[in-house]
């Protein structure tokens, strides 16, 4: 067996990935309907879109497999997004890259594969549409460019819950792509039984930011903001701009120690950024948690934070705003 080469950009690669906040997200009728007409189409027992993350290929649509993912070492999907164009096994034993693969020689038994890489706006492959068959088997020209264009409307697909998901001026996720990740980090911290804890930020004398530098400048804060929280908090934090000025994060399976030494974190990761900048004024948020309770709802979490922070921002009611003095940071409530 041959290990898939890593690419050379493989770093932002992995960036573009995990930045479509999509990994580990429930199914969704808007790609399962491609694999199943790729599954139909070509009279293969199972078609997948796999997205191929650091060390495993995930499936967010799987059609005859019951396995949501396999490691990344034995991925056909890490050989196709290596290359620019359609990988074509007509029968993996008689390709050195694959006959003696586990995935050959156990369930699913693959003898034919076929994977068209998957690419991102910005050009990075982050997965594959691909057929696979326990018999080898044969593919035309016409059949090719079949899978192209189906590749092409998940593609399509990606791009369309990239919009609809994510926060433009920022490039987080946004109100709608924040509950969809939310709603699923819940239900995982439910079954295995891990804590979650809800931050709802909100920034301190934001209007005065816009009515004495402009909107323009306004615009430049939140999206600072918004890279701030990218630097200071996990990559498994789930984080957006709700609204206005307001920004959210959930963080799961973390100790109350571990959510104060975030807060922590990102108090001096805003610090160091305002003495950096010398803009003029000085970035300031009150923020409040709530840790999630049994039988709690999403929305019931976010009020309990989003009040709590309600508190923490009266209580740092006062504070210098925009006038070149010392950034007064509110206290978190939990």
């Amino acid at each position: 067996m041959i290990e898939a080469p890593i690419p050379h950009n493989e770093s932002a690669r992995i960036e573009t990935l995990r930045a479509l906040r999509i990994l580990d997200t429930a199914p969704e009728e808007r790609f399962d309907r491609i694999t199943r007409m790729a599954k139909r189409m070509f009279g293969v027992p199972i078609s997948l879109v796999s997205l191929v993350d650091s060390e495993r290929q995930w499936f967010k649509s799987a059609q005859g497999l019951d396995a949501t993912e396999t490691p990344r070492d034995i991925s056909f999907c890490g050989h196709a997004i290596a290359g620019d164009e359609l990988l074509y096994v007509p029968n993996a034993l008689d390709d050195k890259r694959f006959h003696d693969n586990p995935l050959v020689t156990a369930e699913p038994h693959i003898r034919f594969y076929a994977g068209n890489p998957l690419m991102a706006a910005n050009g990075h492959k982050v997965g594959t549409l691909c057929l696979i068959d326990s018999e080898p088997r044969e593919l035309d020209d016409e059949d090719k460019l079949l899978l192209e264009d189906l590749a092409v409307m998940v593609e399509q697909e990606i791009a369309s819950l990239q919009m609809a998901t994510l926060d433009e001026l920022t490039g987080i996720s946004n109100r709608r792509g924040f509950n969809m990740l939310a709603l699923h980090a819940l239900s995982l911290a439910r079954r295995h039984g891990l804590t979650a804890t809800m931050l709802v930020f909100d920034l301190n004398n934001f209007k005065v930011i816009n009515d004495t530098f402009g909107h323009a400048e306004g615009d430049r804060v939140l999206a600072a903001f918004a890279d701030l929280l990218k630097e200071a908090f996990r990559d498994s934090d789930v984080f957006a701009r709700t609204g206005g000025d307001e920004f959210v994060s959930l963080l799961v399976d973390t100790t109350a120690e571990e959510v104060a030494g975030v807060e922590q974190r990102f108090r001096q990761v805003i610090d160091e950024y305002n003495e950096r900048e010398k803009r003029g004024y000085d970035i300031e948020f009150s923020v409040g948690a709530a840790t999630l309770q049994p039988d709690e709802e999403l929305d019931s979490l976010m009020d309990r934070a989003d009040q709590l922070m309600y508190v923490a921002k009266r209580k740092s009611a006062g504070a210098p705003g925009a006038t070149g003095e010392p950034t007064q940071v509110a206290s978190t409530d939990v």
